[in-house]
């Protein structure tokens, strides 16, 4: 398999800017997921790197060769770039078997991958409907499918754009991890657009964010999640926790406590910013305080509890200085306290982030 490097790429449409001087670098034989809400660029990005979008600023070569170069003019049409692209909608054919649609790529009388895709219909559960049409698979089999399709021409990287999205919930999380194990099994070279965060961090060794056509930060899962480099960053993950400050003596004093602020000037207004899952009832914090659990300073007020099965959330609110703040906590297991109860509470420092106020 062969590295995927971008140097520089810029594209527009009629004058709008997409993407904004992307730089990026997918390893061989690695699996890199492109993380960013809808309309960031993500997918334009994948057109442009399987030459269905002609480049107009920059450079992309997959190993040591350059597939496009806008300065000097070159632009290798899709099929020579030795890119595979998995698309949103699969875009199986509905009139070829899947055995059929898994070798559309690949020349006639290819016997090495004919065997190869006999092979992987066993290893993704499909032995059984090799000669059946699209129609009659769920739509778990046609992802499934699309992805043998594509890997079937064997090429040195592997595009996806969105590959689980049309999936229920336990469905999805089934099919990635088969994907995930294919994909490592065969060494494939990827790069996987996702919005979804938990889908980047279970199928990704690095995760590159994009806000608004521009890669703002690159680095393993766990090193993103723990130490985010702004506020859009944190917020990706999930719902958080907003208490605006005053940076005090390098921390800012919050309704929860106190947290250190490095780099900020001292009297500069900062957003603190705790992960639900960052508050837990002081009795079910698990260890002791002086370690990344600390106490709060006053009782939170519970003002709604839901069960959402493996955790509950809990609507709170506390005193604070101008009034009353509300907070909410995602606390794992059943814990449903009444409505107006008055809760010791902890705070995991680790799933705090002090940034410069937005």
């Amino acid at each position: 398999m062969k590295e995927l490097r971008l140097a520089g790429v810029s594209h527009a449409f009629d004058g709008h800017a997409v993407l904004h001087t992307v730089e990026l670098v997918v390893p061989a034989n690695r699996l890199v997921c492109l993380l960013g809400p809808s309309g960031c660029g993500k997918t334009t990005l994948l057109r442009v790197i399987a030459g269905l979008e002609t480049l107009q600023t920059g450079t992309i070569a997959v190993g040591n060769e350059a597939v496009a170069d806008a300065r000097g003019g070159l632009h290798l049409p899709p099929e020579r770039r030795g890119v595979g692209m998995m698309f949103q909608d699969y875009a199986l054919f509905p009139h070829l078997t899947v055995f059929e649609n898994i070798l559309f790529g690949v020349p006639r009388g290819h016997a090495e991958r004919r065997a190869w895709a006999r092979e992987a219909l066993g290893h993704m559960g499909l032995a059984a409907y090799d000669s059946a049409y699209p129609h009659v698979l769920s739509g778990g089999q046609q992802q499934r499918v699309a992805l043998l399709r594509a890997l079937a021409p064997e090429p040195a990287i592997l595009l996806l754009d969105e590959p689980f999205s049309g999936l229920d919930v336990t469905l999805r999380a089934q099919v990635r991890g088969e994907t995930l194990a294919f994909l490592k099994r065969a060494g494939q070279t990827a790069l996987m657009v996702t919005h979804d965060p938990e889908e980047a961090m279970f199928m990704a060794d690095e995760m590159l964010i994009m806000d608004a056509g521009r890669i703002v930060q690159v680095g393993a899962p766990a090193d993103i999640y723990l130490k985010p480099r702004s506020a859009f960053v944190a917020t990706l993950f999930g719902p958080m926790n907003r208490l605006r400050g005053t940076v005090r003596q390098g921390s800012v004093e919050t309704p929860l406590g106190r947290f250190p602020a490095p780099g900020l000037a001292d009297g500069a207004a900062a957003d603190v910013l705790v992960r639900p899952e960052g508050l837990r009832p002081t009795a079910a914090t698990g260890v002791s305080y002086g370690q990344d659990w600390r106490p709060c300073p006053a009782s939170l007020v519970v003002v709604e509890a839901h069960l959402l099965g493996r955790s509950s959330q809990l609507r709170m609110r506390i005193a604070a200085a101008d009034g009353e703040v509300g907070l909410q906590a995602r606390v794992p297991g059943i814990y449903l306290p009444p409505t107006s109860t008055e809760v010791p509470f902890s705070v995991d420092e680790r799933q705090a982030f002090v940034f410069p106020a937005d």
